[in-house]
């Protein structure tokens, strides 16, 4: 039910107000004068204000200022009489959301309010959207304890909140746009602007330009409108350049004067177009030895090169398998509205001896063909594509010297996990892959610590951890020790 204030000082008019806005479902609230007005407004929540222009003491005006300034989001509509309009329209330019004049015809007020209100509710859902994607690439969100993932947050960290330009590289599938998004929603500026990706090696090069720039009308065949271009679409926020290596020389030197002079011509245009767009680029190519070769212009590679972003390949990040093949599982489960499925000993073995040459979106395309596929509530090997078969062990990189992949292997049936001190025990019916993979990451921390001798330091250097990483996993888990 929407909440409207009323402020009125004419009793009749508030009497007439309360009257039909409660027989239409609202709720409403009526002040008698400016003053008690601005009162409920600062201590209660409207989702719009009807308010008398023109009152004793405190006005209608004040109460629009006080609103406009306080950045609250409510919508507010004046009401005055009909030989005071220019004074309305003064109250527009100060943030009112449009005026009714007295006497006014009820149905046509009723045609206002549902409009501010329509609107309003269009701006919150705007808001809400907004802080959803903050939260869901809030960098502490992200997947991945080790500690080349643990590097990469700690840079998020300090260059999120900045205008320079980054480069981010990486092996394909490694997860750049996810790193570059981001980036660009813990911005504070930017992150209510529009995050816009182009990828340079998906769109025809005779046609990349445009797409870049933009065009006038006219300006080839085919041009029967003017077209703003990313940089444009992108005011105020993040232009997100994939593929940036595959950049031909001749739009390389365009790219090169927006990153200078932060301007540009739509093709065929005169007229100089000036942006404030922040540049994130990334690319899976080697650019620093392309500049040696001459096929990526050295003056363009340092400007876009401001601070480097390497995200590391799957197959070092072994520790990270379990906690993906967890998260994938869980999104598409509950996305196919499917019961949760268990990943066999067996098989997570498998996974993190694999050497992932499609990294993070390999493991995520897995994960999502399995729940389709699989009915049951185990995976076991035979559900898995032959490839994973016939590549695991190709490379001890890939995980046979990892404690983690160790540890699974000593693990026999796909049966749930109990903890007794520091072993494992196993029973007969399945696994819980989110009890597993605790259960695992329990039972190296407390073995840790006893090689370690109770260190806790020491321990943390054992597991590739920060000490204060380690303390706060022992404190989730209730391990408790004689302090170090």
């Amino acid at each position: 039910m929407w909440r409207i204030l009323v402020i009125e000082d004419d009793e009749t008019v508030r009497d007439v107000l309360r009257s039909f806005l409660s027989s239409r479902k609202f709720d409403v609230s009526l002040a008698e004068n400016g003053e008690t007005g601005l009162d409920m407004a600062r201590a209660e929540k409207f989702d719009l204000i009807l308010t008398d222009l023109v009152m004793p003491g405190i006005t209608g005006m004040d109460v629009l200022k006080e609103v406009t300034t306080a950045a609250t989001g409510v919508p507010v509509i004046v009401m005055t009489a009909f030989g005071t309009v220019q004074t309305a329209v003064e109250a527009m330019r100060s943030g009112a959301f449009d005026y009714v004049t007295k006497p006014f015809n009820l149905d046509e007020l009723m045609i206002v309010l549902e409009k501010a209100l329509s609107v309003s509710k269009l701006q919150k859902e705007n808001v809400m959207l907004k802080r959803q994607l903050k939260k869901k690439y809030n960098f502490k969100g992200l997947i991945g304890d080790s500690p080349s993932m643990q590097t990469v947050y700690e840079l998020i960290e300090k260059i999120a909140d900045t205008d320079s330009t980054i480069l981010i590289t990486g092996e394909s599938g490694t997860g750049k746009e996810l790193i570059a998004k981001t980036i660009h929603y813990n911005n504070i500026s930017r992150a209510g602007g529009p995050f816009v990706p182009i990828n340079c090696a998906a769109i025809p090069r005779d046609l990349l330009e445009s797409e870049l720039f933009g065009h006038e009308k006219g300006a080839f065949t085919g041009a029967i409108s003017t077209r703003l271009g990313r940089f444009e679409l992108a005011q105020n926020g993040t232009l997100f350049l994939d593929e940036v290596g595959e950049l031909d020389p001749s739009l390389q030197v365009k790219l090169l004067r927006v990153l200078q002079e932060r301007e540009f011509e739509r093709v065929g245009g005169m007229k100089t177009i000036k942006v404030d767009v922040r540049i994130l680029a990334a690319t899976n190519k080697d650019l620093e030895k392309a500049t040696k070769e001459g096929k990526f212009r050295e003056d363009l590679y340092y400007r876009l090169n401001v601070i480097p972003l390497q995200l590391p390949p799957l197959r070092s990040r072994h520790e990270d398998i379990p906690l993906l093949a967890v998260f994938f599982a869980q999104e598409f489960c509950k996305k196919k509205k499917r019961e949760p499925f268990s990943l066999s000993p067996q098989v997570m073995d498998c996974l993190l001896k694999y050497r992932w040459p499609g990294n993070v979106r390999e493991l995520e395309n897995l994960m999502e063909r399995l729940t389709i596929l699989v009915s049951g509530p185990v995976v076991q090997m035979a559900d898995l594509p032959e490839k994973l078969h016939l590549r695991t062990g190709e490379d001890s990189e890939a995980g046979a010297a990892t404690p983690v992949a160790a540890s699974f292997r000593t693990m026999a049936a796909p049966v749930p996990l109990h903890i007794q001190g520091s072993n494992l025990e196993l029973g007969e019916t399945g696994v819980d892959l989110n009890e597993l993979v605790a259960s695992m990451e329990r039972n190296m921390i407390l073995k840790a610590l006893e090689k370690a001798g109770g260190v806790r330091s020491k321990a943390a250097q054992f597991l590739g951890l920060n000490r204060t990483t380690l303390l706060e996993k022992m404190k989730k888990m209730k391990i408790e020790m004689q302090k170090q």
